[in-house]
This record gives structure tokens, sequence and C-alpha cells, in this order.
């Protein structure tokens, strides 16, 4: 039962991850939620197998300040990686006769 509410916590922490920091429109609306409930999961489960109490607070503290950052990590990370990609390839599409050399053969 425990595993389900620090999933939903990284969860949340993710989601708040998405709408604080720049850039969101860069990224799907479900893929930092996701990944912060990922973490907190994976976390939580690796603490309890060392031996930490699940009724301890510092296996909550430090599940959730984990999926936290990872979170954060990911959207900050994210945005300015997919605006250059996007940049890219639009100057790409946008010069169809500017591509680089291929081996096909022309259509004639």
């Amino acid at each position: 039962m425990e595993l389900l509410f620090v999933v939903l916590g990284g969860a949340i922490l993710g989601l708040a991850a998405r709408y604080l920091l720049p850039l969101r429109n860069t990224h799907g609306v479900i893929l930092i939620p996701s990944i912060g409930a990922g973490v907190a999961a994976v976390v939580w489960v690796a603490l309890t197998w060392l031996g930490w109490a699940w009724d301890g607070a510092w296996i909550w503290v430090v599940s959730f300040v984990v999926a936290g950052l990872a979170a954060a990590a990911t959207a900050y990370l994210i945005g300015p990686r997919r605006e250059r990609a996007d940049a890219a390839l639009f100057e790409r599409l946008a010069r169809p006769g500017a591509s680089t050399a291929t081996n096909a053969t022309p259509v004639r």
C-alpha cells in the first residue's frame, strides 16, 4: 500500500516539475510525471531491499527528493534538446535541395 502512495507522490512531484519549469510544450503531458512516479517506485523498492523501514521518515524523504530531482532534471534537459532538434529538422525540411548527398539514384 505504501508503494502506491510513493508512486502517487512521485507522479505529483513530476506534475509539479512539468508545470513549474519552462519549455513544457516540448514534451508530452505524461512524460515527466511518469518519470517521477517510476523513479520514486524504484528508489522505494531499493531502499526497502536495503532494509530501511517503510514506516520511517527517511525512506519517504529520500524517495520523494530523488523522484523530484529526477523529474526536474529530465524536464530541464529535454526542453532545450528538443528545441534544437526541432530547429534542425525545420532547417533540413525547409531546404530540400541543400540536404546532404545520398547514394540514391535520382528519379526520372
